[in-house]
């Protein structure tokens, strides 16, 4: 069983940055992890990807050139890094864990099988 908590949520002034942290409890060195994020009234969107070993990453076509999706599997811990942050990236942003077995990145919710509670982004303009 894995769990995973998201941090470094917050509140940014527009342009600004927050790098968001991801823990997972057991080890999760063979799982590809994700990051979504779902804002008020609209459905649950994907914006970044990394495969288990970390050398193949997806980005949303939103977020691409701004955000920075790594991990260190000595920590079991996932990062995204946001740069250039832009009012309608506020949201609530999760992260995820899935067992790939091709090793590849996954880009649908559907392919995860463990979830976080979420943290709160909030880009002030």
């Amino acid at each position: 069983q894995v769990q995973v908590v998201e941090s470094g949520g917050g509140l940014v002034q527009a342009g600004g940055s927050l790098r968001l942290s991801c823990a997972a409890s057991g080890t999760v060195i063979k799982y590809a992890m994700g990051w979504f994020r779902q804002a008020p009234g609209k459905e649950r969107e994907f914006v970044a990807a990394i495969n288990w070993s970390g050398g193949n990453t997806d980005y949303a076509d939103s977020v691409k050139g701004r955000f920075t999706i790594s991990r260190d599997n000595a920590k079991n811990t996932v990062y995204l890094q946001m740069n250039s942050l832009k009012p309608e990236d506020t949201a609530v942003y999760y992260c995820a864990a899935g067992f790939s077995r091709t090793g590849a990145t996954m880009t649908t919710g559907g392919q995860y099988d463990y979830w976080g509670q979420g943290t709160q982004v909030t880009v002030s303009s």
